[in-house]
């Protein structure tokens, strides 16, 4: 960088080739000429100067206050390319990839929640078995890697920035992974779980998506049923963050009103900025400052610019929007890295928040705001979080259970004792109750199934069943059709 000796010396330079005496000319073409070279020489390092000023300013604030990313997909592209084998890779240096341990660092990443993410055609199937596969592979990464550390609380997340370590958060993304089971809600809190969002790209049977991709679980002035009040209800109990990225706008409202705990929007941006069902638009803003949540902006450009292609100063603005409505204490980041293809020119990967902080500093954001949105800002959130978890201490772990004629899945089992009708003379009771009789389970709108060595016609259509599926006999078809075994990584990216 110049320094200021430099720029002394280049000025006292310029005086001494200016023409002495007072007698100068000022009609000298010479004498203007050299002067406007000095001038132009001094205007460039001056801006200079200020710009490595204000790249000091950005790397000294981000290494006080590091950032806490609010949505990370790390966990669905190691299923994808390399079917959750960690010791394939050093993640490190992860090629094909926006995130790795390198690049969180120079990003000045000291917390991120690391999605896990299950596609919607597991929906009433086994899309408990892959939660807890995601689960696994986020808590493998963390534990394995050194510069890791799984944390589940903000006491834990505070600790481990004083040790110098990139925090680990799990966040379950989509309701349909508990499969409307407040026990299994209760189980992934156990394995770490600290956040889930109530809905993906589909509906589930008691919460509403933005998405109209997946045509299930359609209700009519009903966004949040009772069962799903229970949800939030449990949430709030337990101590895990509701997140509202990816339900509808009034499933988002109903909770809101409903939730005792602060919410998130842990990856959405402005409506008003973006006219994307994704977003968020200024009214509930709004209702989300009177619950005292926070919005975390996404990165993908299709939520920033509603195109392909979006740039740092139109990420900027959604920035400076939010602020305007609800100001700067109720805003995040929430990258969305790995959960989405395209993103803005200079935010490529998770290296690159800095250049996002630099360009709000030139707006004039300052340095105690920024600190509020680089970690402040869901420290907050989750501490109240926890004092809500305090508060309900003394309440019994809820037994809602949601009924059979909402959940609509024939591959739920209900415990009963057999029927004796159904008996014959070549079964036993015990094989009726073990077995069960013989029952088509078929659920409809997903892939379910693939013979051996069959290859995936259509990567990016779950809800498509193939013609070999449809000639499988019915004891295939049973045993075959409550698995969404049409690989995850044939899925569409979650955004």
């Amino acid at each position: 960088m110049p320094s200021f000796n430099k720029v002394g010396k280049l000025l006292l330079t310029a005086r001494q080739n200016m023409p002495s005496g007072k007698t100068v000319t000022y009609g000298s073409g010479s004498f203007w000429m050299q002067f406007l070279r000095h001038l132009v020489v001094l205007f460039s390092l001056c801006s200079l100067i200020s710009g490595y000023s204000t790249r000091d300013r950005v790397h000294e604030l981000m290494s006080r206050y590091p950032l806490i990313d609010g949505h990370n997909d790390l966990a669905l592209q190691l299923r994808i390319l390399h079917n959750n084998r960690l010791s394939q890779i050093d993640l490190h240096n992860v090629s094909k990839v926006a995130t790795d341990i390198t690049r969180l660092k120079a990003g000045y990443v000291q917390a991120q929640m690391f999605a896990v993410y299950v596609m919607c055609g597991a929906q009433d199937k086994d899309a408990v078995r892959l939660t807890l596969e995601q689960i696994d592979v986020v808590r493998r990464m963390c534990t394995e890697y050194q510069e890791f550390e799984l944390v589940t609380s903000a006491q834990e997340l505070q600790n481990s920035e004083m040790r110098h370590k990139i925090a680990c958060l799990i966040s379950i993304e989509g309701g349909h992974s508990i499969d409307s089971s407040l026990p299994a809600l209760r189980m992934f809190y156990q394995l770490g779980v600290r956040s889930m969002a109530l809905t993906h790209t589909c509906n589930t049977p008691w919460a509403e998506s933005s998405s109209k991709l997946y045509n299930v679980y359609q209700r009519q002035n009903n966004s949040l049923t009772h069962f799903g009040k229970a949800v939030v209800e449990e949430m709030n109990r337990l101590g895990m963050i509701v997140d509202l990225s990816h339900t509808s706008w009034d499933t988002s409202r109903a909770v809101l009103k409903h939730s005792k705990a602060p919410v998130i929007f842990s990856h959405s941006s402005s409506y008003s900025i973006c006219n994307h069902s994704r977003n968020v638009p200024d009214w509930l803003l709004q209702e989300l400052k009177q619950n005292r949540g926070l919005i975390m902006v996404n990165l993908h450009s299709k939520f920033i610019s509603c195109r392909d292609e979006a740039n740092v100063s139109r990420v900027a603005d959604h920035f400076d929007h939010i602020k305007k409505v609800i100001g700067a204490e109720s805003i995040g980041i929430g990258g969305d890295f790995e959960g989405a293809v395209r993103f803005p020119k200079g935010l490529e990967d998770v290296s690159k928040y800095p250049t996002l902080i630099q360009e709000l500093l030139q707006r004039n954001w300052t340095e105690i705001e920024l600190a509020g949105v680089l970690r402040g800002n869901f420290l907050q959130v989750l501490k109240e979080v926890e004092r809500v978890r305090e508060q309900l201490s003394l309440d019994q772990p809820s037994e809602v259970h949601i009924p059979l004629e909402e959940v609509q899945n024939p591959c739920r089992l209900v415990l009963r004792p057999p029927d004796p009708r159904l008996l014959s003379s070549t079964q036993s009771p015990s094989s009726v109750a073990q077995h069960g009789p013989e029952v088509l389970c078929w659920p409809t709108g997903a892939t379910l199934v693939r013979e051996e060595n069959q290859t995936v016609e259509d990567a990016n259509s779950e809800h498509q069943t193939s013609s070999s599926q449809r000639k499988l006999s019915p004891d295939r078809t049973q045993r075959a059709s409550c698995s969404a075994i049409s690989c995850p990584w044939s899925a569409p990216l979650p955004l």
